[in-house]
């Protein structure tokens, strides 16, 4: 091969990209290298041979972790952790002075026993002791807490307040033993709640009250039934405490409708004589207060609302008044017109309302309050259309006339009875307890009388003062005959429900004078505020003296103080 033939370029067949160049050709000792190596001088030494992989992960030298404890095999939600010992409890938890035993004695009534349970927390309540299981497995428990509800509404229904039918709720639970039982009452909705265990499912059930009726004698049947229930000597089943239940609900009022008539009317009859009417004004009031009587059953027939239904009923006797007004027979048409509304007055919802805020049940206080705003309103509009119209016609209408005239105590002492009478006829109360409603009644007039006629103490000072007596009294009562208090305290406070006041208040804006009107709505309301919290502080002081128990169930029973 000649030397031109060297020099000519090879192909790029005939060279090799993985080829060195001739003048960079490595030596037969040197191995290939990559272009992640590293450089030369730049090495660093390793001292252990072991430790050549390595992960970013890897935690440094000193900072190992302990392997992990083995888990604890799954317990019961109700036994003692392993750090608790009953030697040496934690004083974190327990106060200095240990936590008391409560024992409820069983010789007070249910209710007492009941209420003090019901405002323990539920960690605190002594265990139940089942007085109707007859067996181990005992009833089903929705058919329990069916039982529980149809009960309670019964009670709501005819009246009685919240926390007393949160009592009875309770109270049948725990005689079937249900004690994890958390009862919720309201104006409308009753719902009670029941959970076996921390670990198990509650149960729960509501029922709705949509309508309500006085009667004080199927409210004492369900007491007597809630009463046989809690007693540990009475056995009853609950098959037959449905029957028993069953049987309440299907008796009839014991008095006829032309009873409640004639009640009503002797109701008005009795209130205007405590202000100073006569044998003529009786007979008016009596006819109103029957013709509005009838007239609200008829509203009732066509499916009126309440509200309608008492500015119907508020408008006979109004126009009584107005008609022998005009012409002009001697009487007292503003006594007229006052008894026709005694009959008409929302006392028993009034009481039952102010209760239930003083206990505690702001939202069933505040419907019932707004319940008699709107029976009260009815009210007002039956009377003002009334008296609007008779002044047109040239009525005279004289509020001082019911003012007018002598003391007569003997006779508004005859008068107070006879109207708490026919208040207990028209609340359908047992007639074992209307002689005693009667008395209770005559003794709070005469104590508002001897306060107010004799002392000249404030009207509305000697109204708390009367209202007060009546509900010791009918606490009393209760606690001793193991039943309701409504019965021996909503008539007797019949007497002093502020029928007159009211009337002059409508009859100052009737003739355009509002500042008289409000001035004497306003004493009307302050002596019905002084009724209802009277009757809850006798309750509550007829309570004091009562054997609930020792000092650390009295203790339990304190309720919050706002902090």
């Amino acid at each position: 091969m000649t030397d031109t033939e060297d020099r000519k370029p090879q192909s790029d067949e005939a060279r090799s990209v993985f080829a060195p160049p001739a003048a960079a050709a490595p030596a037969e000792a040197e191995s290939p290298t990559s272009e992640f190596a590293v450089p030369e001088g730049l090495a660093v030494p390793r001292s252990d041979p072991d430790s050549e992989t390595t992960s970013e992960f890897a935690l440094p030298d000193g900072l190992e972790v302990a392997p992990p404890q083995p888990a604890e095999p799954e317990g019961s939600a109700f036994s003692p952790p392993r750090t608790y010992s009953a030697k040496q409890p934690p004083p974190a938890f327990t106060p200095p002075t240990g936590i008391p035993l409560v024992t409820l004695t069983k010789d007070v009534p249910w209710q007492d026993r009941m209420r003090t349970m019901l405002r323990m927390p539920v960690t605190e309540r002594p265990a139940p002791e089942p007085v109707q299981r007859h067996d181990e497995a005992g009833p089903a428990v929705p058919r329990v807490l069916d039982l529980t509800l149809r009960i309670g509404e019964l009670l709501l229904a005819g009246g009685e307040g919240a926390e007393d039918v949160e009592a009875a709720m309770f109270a049948v639970c725990r005689s079937y033993g249900l004690d994890r039982c958390e009862p919720n009452v309201t104006f409308t909705l009753l719902s009670i709640s029941y959970q076996p265990s921390l670990v198990d499912d509650p149960v729960t059930a509501s029922r709705t009250v949509r309508r309500r009726s006085p009667d004080y004698t199927r409210l004492a049947a369900v007491y007597q039934l809630v009463d046989d229930l809690s007693d540990d000597e009475t056995h009853v089943s609950l098959e037959e405490a449905y029957r028993r239940l069953a049987e309440i609900r299907r008796n009839r009022h014991p008095y006829p409708g032309w009873v409640l008539t004639g009640a009503s009317g002797l109701l008005a009859g009795a209130a205007s004589v405590l202000v100073g009417g006569g044998v003529l004004v009786f007979v008016a009031a009596a006819i109103g207060a029957m013709l509005g009587d009838r007239l609200a059953w008829l509203c009732a027939g066509r499916g009126l609302p309440e509200f309608y239904q008492f500015t119907a009923a508020a408008m006979p006797p109004a126009a009584i008044g107005v008609a022998l007004t005009v012409a002009h027979v001697d009487v007292k048409a503003s006594a007229v017109i006052t008894g026709g509304l005694f009959a008409l007055l929302p006392g028993r919802a009034l009481v039952a309302g102010v209760q239930d805020g003083l206990t505690g049940f702001y939202i069933t206080a505040a419907a019932r309050l707004l319940e008699v705003l709107y029976f009260f309103v009815g009210i007002v509009v039956g009377v003002l259309v009334v008296l609007y119209f008779g002044v047109q016609l040239g009525a005279e209408l004289n509020p001082d006339a019911a003012l007018g005239g002598a003391p007569r105590p003997l006779l508004q002492i005859a008068a107070s009875m006879m109207l708490s009478l026919a208040f207990a006829v028209l609340l359908q109360q047992e007639r074992s307890t209307v002689l005693l409603v009667t008395l209770n009644g005559g003794v709070a007039w005469v104590v508002y009388g001897a306060m107010y006629s004799t002392g000249g103490i404030s009207p509305v000072a000697a109204t708390a003062a009367a209202a007060g007596l009546v509900g010791l009294f009918g606490q009393l009562l209760a606690r001793y005959r193991f039943a309701s208090a409504l019965p021996y305290t909503t008539a007797a406070i019949g007497p002093l429900l502020p029928g007159s006041a009211t009337y002059f208040g409508l009859l100052g804006f009737a003739q355009n004078e509002v500042d008289a009107g409000l001035v004497s709505l306003t004493k009307a309301v302050a002596l019905a505020m002084a009724i209802a919290i009277g009757v809850n502080l006798g309750s509550e002081i007829s309570r004091l003296f009562l054997r609930i128990g020792s000092a650390e169930k009295r203790r339990a029973a304190k309720r919050t103080r706002g902090f």
